[in-house]
């Protein structure tokens, strides 16, 4: 990668077996907030460079698979005081090229090494092989390097979901190759570099293109597990191309999370007015894990949609991502712009109230980027499209329940089920999270401001296929081998 003067061109190549290879063409990746403005260049790479980078990967997997997993660790940190050092430079990036603002840039970066950090102290521990004697012997389980990881990591945090899998695949012994987004190829391309000038030649690979090389990622023989965060529907595409050669996977994929509100919250607290509105707009509402569904109890729905509005109104403030003031950017590009609109619209169609929050801090700006005004929708069906599809924009639909029964059978009836928070007092809430279906449920916070990296992180029933984060998301990048040492051979059911 290539930084010009004043960070105003960057040009990103294609990292593979330690070298920058160049592409015959590149795509441009402009700026939401001013989409007539470049920030960079990311390659088109071909399908045969796709199976270099595998190969490279494979290659290269033969002697790293035996390192130690203290020559692993020393180098991962490294790379994270590294990254630690360039983190203004990456975070600038980010914001130029996504549109966070530059708070929920640093936030990203600060979620992406604090997991890091503890990928490094639990590796070891986790990995350990275990030994135990027992009546009948002997028995070890060891964790074992798995192969060569197709990464694709998806563009609303694209630095966070690539470190989320870089990590850990690396720690266990794995070598990997990435394949950011389109949306936000830059700042994830820096980074995977950053860490990969710590670690051999071919541990680490970098690709860029289309659903080509997408394709061979998920389908070439010599990967051995995909790690995808994505949509659904894509998702869908990817255990078919892997089921030629069942490579193991793990799949964080849609949610349509849903906020409940007990009859025993309260309205007044105006900190968790807060919380719940910043989960709703967040990375401006583009967040896998936020809360994109609300339900009140009809005792305190009136109340609460007037305090929700007060609420939203004092911390939403649109504009320049570089602007201090500004809490709320644009939406990253404008198919997930045409997206969102079409689904406010539809749900005016039907009869719902469409309320507009939040103060716009420069409108000439505002014209002219992927803006979206953030926006409450009021009178909706309980299945109308902008409640039971994923929006991943700034809108976000509140509708009355009567009782919890009714409201634990919504919240289940979806074919997603990544997280969902419960807010009221605290034995009522985990009386409901109990019975919902959700990967995690938070108690009176949603979202990143819920979210625990010690712990597994992953769906229910469409949301996805095992967890990341937590002891688990470094083990999910292993083999378990049994190793069986019997002390007698003889089976007393087996006739001499």
């Amino acid at each position: 990668m290539t930084i010009q003067a004043g960070q105003e061109t960057i040009i990103v190549e294609a990292l593979i077996n330690g070298q920058n290879v160049k592409s015959l063409s590149q795509l441009a990746k402009e700026n939401p907030t001013n989409p007539t403005e470049i920030v960079g260049y990311f390659p088109v790479t071909t399908k045969e460079q796709a199976v270099e980078a595998i190969e490279a990967a494979a290659g290269a997997f033969k002697t790293w698979k035996q390192t130690s997993i203290d020559e692993r660790i020393i180098m991962m940190r490294k790379a994270i005081e590294k990254i630690r050092a360039a983190e203004n430079e990456i975070v600038h990036l980010l914001s130029r090229e996504h549109g966070k603002p530059l708070y929920d840039a640093h936030g990203e970066v600060y979620v992406s090494l604090m997991w890091m950090e503890f990928a490094c102290n639990e590796a070891k521990p986790a990995l350990q092989e275990e030994i135990k004697e027992h009546e009948n012997g002997k028995t070890i389980l060891s964790y074992d390097s798995i192969g060569v990881v197709a990464a694709i990591s998806p563009w609303n945090y694209p630095i966070a979901l690539s470190t989320i899998k870089i990590a850990p695949a690396l720690l266990a012994g794995n070598t990997i190759v990435l394949k950011p987004s389109p949306f936000a190829p830059l700042a994830a391309a820096k980074v995977a570099e950053i860490i990969a000038s710590e670690f051999p030649a071919g541990v680490i690979n970098v690709v860029h293109g289309d659903a080509d090389v997408g394709v061979e990622l998920t389908s070439n023989p010599y990967v051995t597990k995909i790690a995808f965060t994505g949509g659904t529907a894509t998702a869908k595409h990817i255990i078919k191309a892997a089921s030629e050669t069942i490579k193991d996977m793990t799949l964080e994929l849609g949610g349509n999370d849903a906020a409940i509100f007990l009859e025993s919250f309260d309205v007044h607290d105006e900190r968790a007015m807060r919380r719940i509105v910043i989960s709703n707009f967040l990375t401006a509402g583009q967040i896998c894990m936020i809360a994109k569904r609300v339900y009140v109890h009809r005792s305190i729905y009136d109340e609460f949609v007037g305090k929700y509005i007060e609420a939203a109104n004092r911390w939403i403030r649109i504009g320049d991502p570089f602007d201090s003031n500004t809490t709320v950017g644009p939406v990253n590009n404008l198919k997930q712009k045409n997206y969102v609109l079409g689904l406010v619209e539809d749900a005016q169609k039907r009869g719902a109230k469409v309320i507009l929050l939040g103060q716009i801090l420069d409108q000439k700006l505002f014209d002219q980027g992927y803006y979206l005004q953030p926006t409450l929708v009021l009178g909706c069906n309980v299945h109308d499209p902008i409640v039971v599809e994923e929006q991943f924009g700034p809108t976000v639909p509140i509708l009355p329940f009567d009782d919890e029964e009714q409201v634990i059978h919504l919240h289940n009836e979806s074919i997603y089920g990544l997280t969902s928070s419960v807010w009221g007092k605290e034995k009522d809430a985990i009386s409901v999270a109990r019975k919902l279906e959700a990967g995690t449920t938070m108690i009176n916070t949603a979202a990143v401001q819920g979210l625990d990296v010690r712990f597994p992180f992953g769906g229910f029933k469409q949301s996805g296929i095992g967890r990341e984060y937590g002891v688990e998301g470094i083990r999910t990048y292993t083999e378990k081998h049994v190793i069986n040492v019997p002390k007698t051979l003889d089976l007393p059911y087996i006739p001499e």
